[in-house]
């Protein structure tokens, strides 16, 4: 597996104690300001504004890949099944230019590659920019919504929301339950007291002070980004075939493929958010898996051989009854 400063930095927060350790006091202080900064929102020192519809936001309190995307999807498409007018707003990582709407011909570097994935996914209309604020007044601007779903932003208190829901790594959890530099927190732990839900991707426990509920990526096949044709992820298993990635946790989606039976391979991670170039993609004739949000930063130079691995969230019936409920029961007082 090629090795990326970010990988380094994620073997020192979930395995080398020793280095976290050393760092602990920057820790303790980036704690300190993470609250000073939340309670300064509280009181009014920092502006925090509501926007006219509910919000919901799907964020984390680690850095890194914990599947929130795939749970906004889920979100989203629930919504409106419930004849919900849903839109959607996010920073648009990785995008460059203004508050600006997510079309299908909207480019990665301008609008992100989440975001475009979101869109294609749901359906439902979004807008992406550096202040999330900016972006719901914008998008409620162009399009009828009755409840926005926030793609991250679960430390954006610029924005007042009226449900948070975090999102952790069943496997990793919080490694060494350290906040930034020292440890993968961007917060500290007992943050998770304050959101609404906790939503575990992968295995929950029961040893905490908040209720954890379980969700499932499920994906069995594998879609080819120059036809569109789609096979089992079994008939890949007999072929030697090379997995990229370039997302939060690349190793999640090469642990898929392990389960999936496919082993005859070579894996390649990529930071998060990077922007592919065909060389990075390219090995002979031999099938080539990614992720779909891989995927969108590479269809303009894909070839037969290139494939993506759709995931889908799953959750209990309970947890669709009880966010429903809390939605449309809710006093939204719109604060922090």
């Amino acid at each position: 597996m090629k090795k990326t400063i970010s990988r380094y930095l994620l073997d020192i927060w979930y395995k080398d104690h020793f280095i976290g350790a050393a760092l602990m006091p920057f820790g303790f202080l980036f704690s300190d300001f993470v609250k000073f900064r939340r309670w300064l929102y509280k009181v009014g020192g920092y502006k925090s504004e509501a926007l006219p519809v509910p919000v919901i936001i799907v964020g984390n309190i680690t850095v890194g890949g914990t599947g929130k995307t795939p749970l906004c999807i889920y979100l989203a498409n629930l919504l409106k099944n419930e004849g919900y007018r849903v839109g959607i707003i996010s920073r648009g990582y990785g995008g460059k230019a203004a508050v600006q709407m997510v079309l299908s011909s909207s480019k990665p570097s301008e609008v992100g590659d989440e975001a475009l994935l979101i869109a294609k996914r749901t359906g439902c209309p979004m807008a992406v920019g550096s202040l999330r604020a900016d972006a719901g007044r914008f998008l409620l601007s162009h399009a009828p919504c009755d409840v926005i779903l926030a793609d991250d932003g679960l430390q954006h208190y610029a924005l007042k929301r009226d449900i948070e829901i975090a999102v952790i790594d069943g496997k990793r959890r919080f490694g060494n339950s350290i906040c930034l530099p020292a440890g993968p927190l961007r917060e500290p732990i007992e943050r998770l007291n304050t959101v609404d839900f906790v939503v575990v991707n992968g295995t929950k426990t029961s040893d905490t002070l908040w209720h954890e509920w379980e969700m499932g990526l499920i994906g069995h096949s594998a879609v080819n980004l120059l036809t569109g044709e789609t096979k089992p992820l079994a008939e890949f298993k007999i072929l030697d075939c090379y997995a990229v990635a370039g997302i939060g946790n690349p190793e999640r989606f090469f642990v898929q493929l392990e389960n999936a039976g496919i082993t005859q391979r070579t894996d390649y991670s990529f930071p998060d958010h990077h922007i592919f170039k065909p060389k990075e993609i390219t090995f002979k004739n031999n099938p080539v898996l990614m992720t779909e949000k891989d995927a969108v930063k590479c269809k303009d130079f894909a070839a037969e051989n290139h494939w993506f691995v759709p995931i889908a969230a799953q959750l209990s019936a309970d947890f669709n009854q009880q966010f429903l409920t809390l939605l449309k029961t809710k006093p939204f007082k719109r604060v922090l």
